[in-house]
C-alpha cells in the first residue's frame, strides 16, 4: 500500500531502486572496509555479514567491529559506550524522519520497515527526485531508493568478507568524495530565493565550526534543527513585514 492507500505501485519501486545505482560507487568500497575490519577483529563471514543485514549504518558498523579488534567481546562498559556512539551517529535520522513524515504520509508498519532502511544517500535522493517521479512521491519510491542502497551495502560486505584482503584500500581509490559530490548536487536545486540561499550558507559555516569540536552525526542535528529554526524565523519577519 501506498502512503495515499492505493496499491504498492512496483513501478516507482523500481524508478526508486535505479536512482540510486550511481551512488554505488561510493557505499561499494566503504561496505568492503567494513567487511575487512570486521574480519580483522575475529567476526565470522556469517557475523559480518549479519550485522549489514540488522544494523545497516556504515559508521555505527565500523565503531562496531573495532571494538572487536584485539579484544573480542566487549565488556558492559564499552557496550553501553558503543550505544551511545551509535545514538549520536544516528541522531540525524530524526530530522529525516520528520521532514518524510510531512510530505508522505505512512502507516505505523510502513514507517518502521522505511525507518529501518533509511539512509543519508536514500533521503536525500527521495527528497528531490522523489516529487519528480510520474507518481509523485510515493511508498513504492522511498523503499526503492532505501532498498536499492541495502542490496549494494550487503553484496559489498558479502564480497569483501570473502576475498578483502585481495581487494584496494577505499581511501587509496579515492571514493571518499563521490557522497559529498552527489548531496551538494542533490542542493543546488533546491537553493530557490535568498532565504534557501542564506540558511544555507549559514548552516555550512555552522557544520565547518562544530565539525571541528563535535561527532558528525551530533552536528548534523544540531545545524539541522538550527537551520530550520533559522528559516522559520526569516521567512515569519518577512511575511509580518508585508503585512
Amino acid at each position: 500500500m501506498t502512503g495515499q492507500g492505493r496499491g504498492f505501485d512496483w513501478g516507482a519501486f523500481g524508478r526508486g531502486f535505479r536512482v540510486m545505482v550511481p551512488l554505488w560507487a561510493g557505499v561499494v568500497p566503504f561496505a568492503v572496509a567494513y567487511a575487512m575490519t570486521a574480519r580483522a577483529g575475529g567476526l565470522s563471514v556469517w557475523e559480518t555479514c549479519l550485522m549489514s543485514v540488522t544494523v545497516f549504518a556504515g559508521a555505527s558498523q565500523f565503531a562496531a567491529a573495532g571494538q572487536f579488534v584485539g579484544g573480542g567481546v566487549p565488556g558492559v562498559a564499552a557496550a553501553l559506550t558503543l550505544v551511545g556512539t551509535t545514538f549520536v551517529l544516528n541522531a540525524r535520522h530524526v530530522l529525516y524522519g520528520l521532514s518524510l513524515s510531512r510530505q508522505l504520509p505512512l502507516s505505523p508498519l510502513q514507517r518502521a520497515v522505511a525507518a529501518q532502511f533509511l539512509t543519508d544517500e536514500a533521503y536525500g535522493m527521495v527528497l528531490v527526485a522523489g516529487p519528480r517521479d510520474p507518481g509523485g512521491l510515493s511508498v513504492g519510491f522511498l523503499l526503492g531508493a532505501e532498498l536499492s542502497l541495502f542490496a549494494a551495502w550487503n553484496a559489498a560486505t558479502l564480497l569483501g568478507a570473502l576475498a578483502g584482503a585481495a581487494l584496494p584500500d577505499p581511501d587509496a581509490l579515492g571514493v571518499g568524495v563521490i557522497f559529498p559530490l552527489a548531496f551538494l548536487g542533490l542542493l543546488v536545486p533546491l537553493l530557490v530565493g535568498r532565504v534557501a540561499v542564506l540558511v544555507a550558507l549559514v548552516s555550512g559555516l555552522g557544520a565547518w565550526g562544530l565539525g571541528r569540536v563535535l561527532p558528525g552525526g551530533l552536528v548534523v542535528l544540531l545545524i539541522g534543527v538550527g537551520g530550520a529554526l533559522l528559516g522559520a524565523l526569516i521567512s515569519t519577519r518577512r511575511a509580518e513585514v508585508r503585512a
